[in-house]
């Protein structure tokens, strides 16, 4: 009941700021809120057990969604610009040597795993493919593999990301 609560009220504070400003009501309009809370009632029964599940809710703490919010704009920020910089610089000079690398992340819940994942692939050239189970490692497809790395069997997460170390931040946040 706790999960569902919780994935049905972030739900709807989720709609709530995606539709400000369009009402009568304070900043939303009477149709706007039936429908939000309808929604997040729906979200809140299919999506309970994947979003919060009962033994952690540790994404509910003020200071890990603190760390959230800098996250986005700070170290995600810059790999992304990096990685925009990196990849404009490759399809211009065509220095391209694509490949698939295992990545040994070291995080070990389902949701740090998840965000990492969705860093990597939101990164322009950059994909993950896959991940090992038992082992958490991502499986990433690059645009650029270093010489050597295609040899390696495991390459460590602060060996692929710079300065910004997103697998550290990751763990502040998720686990």
């Amino acid at each position: 009941m706790i999960a569902f609560l919780v994935t049905a009220g972030m739900a709807f504070l989720l709609y709530l700021v995606l539709t400000a400003g369009s009402g009568t009501i304070g900043l939303w309009s009477l149709s706007e809120l039936v429908m939000g809370a309808l929604l997040a009632l729906l979200t809140g029964l299919v999506a309970r057990k994947f979003l919060c599940r009962s033994e952690s809710y540790r994404l509910l703490s003020p200071l890990r969604l603190l760390l959230l919010l800098v996250y986005v704009p700070g170290p995600f920020f810059i790999e992304l610009t990096k990685a925009n910089l990196d990849v404009a610089y490759r399809v211009i000079t065509m220095k391209i040597r694509p490949g698939i690398v295992r990545v040994h992340s070291g995080l070990k819940t389902d949701l740090g795993i998840f965000m990492l994942a969705n860093s990597i692939t939101l990164t322009p050239g950059t994909l993950s493919v896959g991940i090992d189970e038992e082992t958490n490692d991502l499986f990433i497809h690059n645009i650029n593999i270093a010489e050597g790395d295609e040899k390696r069997e495991v390459i460590e997460s602060t060996e692929l990301f710079g300065l910004a170390n997103l697998p550290a931040w990751i763990r502040r946040i998720a686990e």
